[in-house]
């Protein structure tokens, strides 16, 4: 294995969120500080995922990861996408803007392939699902690391037998898309500590664990349950190094926001966020349908965020979200490392 996550001198991994907050300077203020900093490729074209990912790279002498959504045939059918449409008109409205058009696509699966062989982070990471055996070989061939990203026992043997090299166990705590490999499932419950004890007694792979942790206290736990390293998102949310809105930032420091929800009415596809107004508007009507239904809230969601209201778009967090610090993420690492 090229690349080991035992050997970080902080076994910290700054998760990859994709849909802004990542930056390429989030990515590498998180392996300059010890830990490893990742890249999201999620809705980029592969152009702009290379000049990150080289961007990235050209602000570290570390390594850095990367991460790609793995495309999935869609559950949404065109009638069920249209009802939504319909539904979220006076939202449109409300924001005069127009929805968005929606459609199905891979993400770019192919040239984001073709970016990675290029450029060569440490660890290229999965979400939603694996590459193929063979997909998987050519990245291992050109001395990149595989995560696959799991969310239950059944998942960590479908990618152990793929051939990944790393395993990355989401717990339910987690913010935004979980990497559920089915699409329509409702998010496993399972604690992210009976995770990772399921784990280490059937498969023999190193474990990073990932979803809701958010102290050092938390990355102690996980670390004695036999995980490799931390992987943190919601943690870092609030990095002066992320591209985090402002209606994002402020919104996780507002009163008004108590709780977290797993939601699908803004992407079609389960995640969690903070409870908001379009959520208690839409849930009830939002199809499976992913990526038809991001294509078709994305204009809506980025009006809102133009007129400042967190009411209209989606805020991805994690349950502790309320523990996320304004600071360098130098600041943050220290924190998580040394308590």
């Amino acid at each position: 294995m090229a690349f080991d996550f035992r050997d970080l001198a902080a076994p910290v991994s700054v998760a990859p969120m994709a849909g802004g907050p990542s930056t390429p300077e989030l990515a590498a203020a998180g392996t300059n500080a010890g830990g490893l900093g990742f890249v999201a490729a999620g809705y980029l074209s592969a152009d702009a995922f290379a000049e990150r990912l080289t961007a990235a790279t050209r602000l570290t002498s570390g390594p850095v990861g990367a991460n790609l959504f793995v495309p999935q045939p869609s559950a949404g059918t065109a009638e069920a996408v249209d009802a939504y449409a319909a539904e979220l008109a006076p939202d449109a409205q409300r924001y005069g803007t127009a929805l968005g058009e929606p459609r199905i696509d891979d993400d770019a699966w192919q040239g984001k392939l073709e970016v990675l062989l290029d450029v060569r982070p440490a660890v290229a990471s999965f979400t939603f699902g694996l590459p193929d055996a063979e997909e998987i070989g050519r990245l291992r061939g050109a001395g990149i690391t595989v995560a696959g990203t799991v969310t239950t026992l059944a998942e960590a043997r479908v990618a152990a037998d793929r051939g990944v090299d790393v395993l990355v166990a989401q717990g339910p705590a987690a913010g935004g898309h979980r990497g559920t490999f089915d699409a329509t499932a409702r998010p496993s419950e399972e604690s992210l500590d009976d995770l990772l004890a399921g784990i280490a007694a059937a498969l023999d792979l190193p474990v990073v664990a990932a979803g809701g942790l958010m102290t050092a206290a938390d990355i102690a736990r996980v670390r004695q349950a036999g995980a490799v390293a931390a992987q943190l998102g919601t943690a870092f949310l609030l990095a002066d190094e992320a591209g985090s809105t402002p209606v994002h930032r402020a919104a996780l420091t507002s009163p008004e926001f108590t709780e977290t929800i797993v939601t699908k009415a803004f992407s079609g596809r389960y995640a969690r966020g903070l409870h908001n107004r379009f959520v208690d508007e839409h849930e009830a009507g939002a199809p499976f349908g992913y990526p038809q239904v991001h294509y078709l809230t994305s204009p809506l969601r980025a009006a809102a965020v133009r007129a400042g209201d967190p009411h209209g778009v989606n805020i991805w967090a994690g349950t502790g979200f309320r523990l996320a610090e304004a600071a360098p993420v130098a600041a943050i690492i220290d924190k998580l490392t040394n308590g």
